[in-house]
């Protein structure tokens, strides 16, 4: 056996009042209960702690050091106390998100801007992440939670969805393509495209395939920012989500025809597991902000005869 919290406060009670009675009666206990009880902790420790021989009760060497071991263990116990309720509470701990890298010019800014002004408490970790490791992060407990999209997931991985994106063209002022751009004319566009290793990129090759199209790529960059800027100061078009040309000057969005599947967006998690309460709050940022503020997919016009 080992000695509980209650043989702590109980010694430390002995040793504040240098009485068993009164201090009896600041536990609420009998006195002959709180004798045994420091007995029975003695036995534990294996040396005696008090000196009841005198008029008073008081601490032995040994009972000296217990105590004052004692009583940290109970201030830390009474901080680890508080810093549950604080993380509870959101005011303080940590978030550890992941998301696919383009969500990040138009998504993750606005979220975390959000979620840093409602708990500035909270330490936010974001990284960029290809969704197959995010979803092996996620089992392994390396993050707590991600963005990514619908689809086959990985098992013991929970997927929220979120909204539907679609994609188009995106072309900076330089390009004068007008829209809609019908998908046989595409052939003619020269195009900064993201790396094959890109989940966006798999899904435009699967749309160009199924239309028939070999793309003229002058040009594969394995960051979203680098796309964006090739584009904003060439003729060279990309494909992106629309919401970040919209997000950046000096790009606009050119609606293909016929228009590419949408995308369902979602939050991954693992499941089962507890969810931290930071994590819980972002969650319920995220469902509310691409409620209110993301708008449907775009959908091109149809072009009349």
């Amino acid at each position: 056996m080992t000695p509980e919290l209650r043989h702590l406060r109980y010694l430390l009670a002995v040793a504040e009042h240098g009485n068993f009675t009164r201090a009896a009666e600041d536990l609420h206990l009998s006195q002959p209960t709180l004798s045994q009880q420091i007995r029975q902790l003695e036995r534990l420790v294996g040396v005696r702690l008090l000196d009841r021989t005198g008029r008073s009760v008081r601490l032995t060497d040994a009972g000296a050091v217990y105590a004052d071991h004692a009583r940290r263990a109970l201030r830390e116990l009474a901080a680890a106390d508080r810093a549950v309720h604080d993380v509870e509470d959101l005011e303080r701990g940590t978030l550890r998100l992941a998301v696919t890298p383009t969500f990040t010019p138009y998504l993750i800014g606005p979220l975390v801007a959000e979620f840093h002004a409602g708990h500035p408490g909270i330490t936010l970790e974001v990284s960029e992440s290809a969704q197959d490791a995010m979803e092996l992060a996620i089992l392994a407990d390396d993050i707590d939670l991600g963005i990514a999209f619908l689809g086959a997931t990985t098992p013991g991985i929970a997927a929220t969805p979120l909204f539907e994106e679609s994609l188009s063209l995106v072309v900076g002022e330089h390009n004068a393509t007008a829209s809609p751009l019908p998908i046989a004319d595409l052939a003619d566009q020269e195009l900064a495209l993201l790396s094959p290793d890109f989940a966006t990129r798999g899904h435009v090759d699967d749309y160009l395939r199924a239309h028939g199209v070999t793309p003229r790529i002058a040009v594969h960059a394995n960051a979203v920012q680098s796309v964006i800027e090739i584009v904003r100061g060439t003729t060279l078009a990309t494909v992106l989500p629309p919401a970040i040309a919209a997000s950046h000057p000096g790009l606009r969005p050119v609606d293909l025809d016929p228009p590419m599947p949408t995308r369902t967006v979602a939050l991954l998690r693992r499941e089962p597991a507890h969810q931290p309460a930071a994590a819980r709050a972002f969650t319920d940022l995220t469902r509310r902000w691409v409620s209110d503020r993301l708008p449907p997919p775009r959908v091109p016009d149809t072009p009349r005869d």
